[in-house]
């Protein structure tokens, strides 16, 4: 087991990393305030490891909510599942939330604990590669509106992140593949070492080797954690880690949430930012060629769809979380493993990316 910090002063958190770690009452116990204990999970994950969580928390009283599994669930319609638990069970305020499952679940459930009772504990436990080396550290939470992404959350940090490695190994392709491009958005835009260490060792990674699979898991995790330490409510550098999410959410919220993945869509963003970087003269299409190479190596789509055109693109990005007096700020690449984020652009080269990265 390998064991990170989330640096927050008080708040700080550690983040567990290894094999075996999903059934160890040594690490979930000493994280649980009072005795009451709902564990969030979903329709897939459940049959799959909520025994042996419920198991790991022998002595304390331990409810479940088993939601829906896929983004298209992630409302507010669904988290009220929650909260009717939590009161139908009487839960009182030093009570803890253990969300199982991937970034949807860890961040309804992280959410749900941000509002009950205007704050109660909550531990993550994620189960998507996605969400081991992303969603679940960090603390935001948050649901989706038919408008826009993760319009609608907070700030809120766990008490701690255990992620066992070993739930990877139910994980379907598709998912596991999505996971990967939150992987490679930390080479692009701050860890150039580790971008070129993804490109001499994706096959390994897609074949899940696990000592490749832990040192990409660490190596994102630290990151992300540096990031957050540095920045935590993002009102500068975090804003960096949304490398592809503007592209990206346009396209999630377009198509319907739940028809592409958070990840493949962020693929194709993290492409099309590197694109709008090239002709707005910071890239060189070598530097273009490099990303589409490697997100095509990682099985992700490179083409947003078909029927997404600049108008409908701007529609849905000019609800962004990152705009700004009405701006639309982008993440784009100064270089190869170096971000920055501007509302400087000029919308023809929007429009030219645009049109060169939607399917034909």
């Amino acid at each position: 087991m390998q064991t990170l910090n989330v640096d927050l002063g008080e708040r700080s958190y550690p983040i567990y990393i290894g094999n075996n770690l999903l059934g160890d009452p040594d690490l979930i116990k000493p994280f649980i305030n009072g005795h009451q204990v709902l564990i969030v999970s979903n329709v897939t994950v459940a049959p799959l490891y909520l025994d042996k969580v419920q198991k790991s928390l022998d002595g304390f009283t331990c409810e479940t909510v088993v939601l829906p599994d896929g983004e298209e669930y992630k409302n507010l319609e669904t988290l009220n599942n929650i909260f009717d638990a939590l009161l139908e069970k009487r839960f009182e305020r030093k009570c803890t939330i253990v969300a199982l499952g991937g970034g949807v679940i860890g961040d309804m459930a992280g959410f749900a604990a941000a509002c009950y009772q205007r704050g109660v504990p909550f531990i993550q436990i994620p189960t998507t590669l996605l969400a081991q080396v992303d969603s679940s550290v960090g603390g935001k939470t948050g649901v989706n509106h038919p408008l826009g992404k993760n319009m609608i959350g907070a700030f809120y940090q766990p008490c701690c992140v255990i992620a066992d490695t070993n739930t990877l190994n139910t994980l379907d392709d598709r998912q596991f593949c999505a996971g990967i491009a939150e992987v490679i958005k930390y080479g692009l835009i701050r860890d150039l070492p580790f971008l070129e260490w993804l490109e001499q060792n994706m096959d390994s990674l897609l074949h899940r080797e696990p000592e490749a699979l832990a040192y990409a898991i660490k190596r994102s995790c630290e990151n992300k954690a540096d990031v957050v330490a540095a920045d935590e409510k993002e009102v500068g550098m975090r804003a960096t880690l949304n490398l592809g999410h503007t592209f990206g959410h346009a396209i999630e919220a377009a198509t319907g949430y739940g028809k592409w993945l958070h990840g493949e869509a962020v693929g194709t963003g993290m492409l099309m930012a590197a694109d709008l970087s090239h002709r707005m003269g910071m890239l060189s299409s070598d530097d273009v060629q490099r990303v589409d190479n490697l997100i095509d190596h990682a099985r992700l789509p490179t083409r947003a769809p078909a029927n997404m055109d600049y108008q409908a693109f701007m529609k849905y990005m000019s609800v962004d979380k990152k705009v700004e007096a009405g701006e639309i700020r982008f993440v784009l690449l100064k270089s190869i493993g170096e971000a920055i984020i501007t509302s400087e652009y000029d919308s023809k080269l929007l429009e030219a990316t645009v049109e060169a990265h939607h399917a034909i």
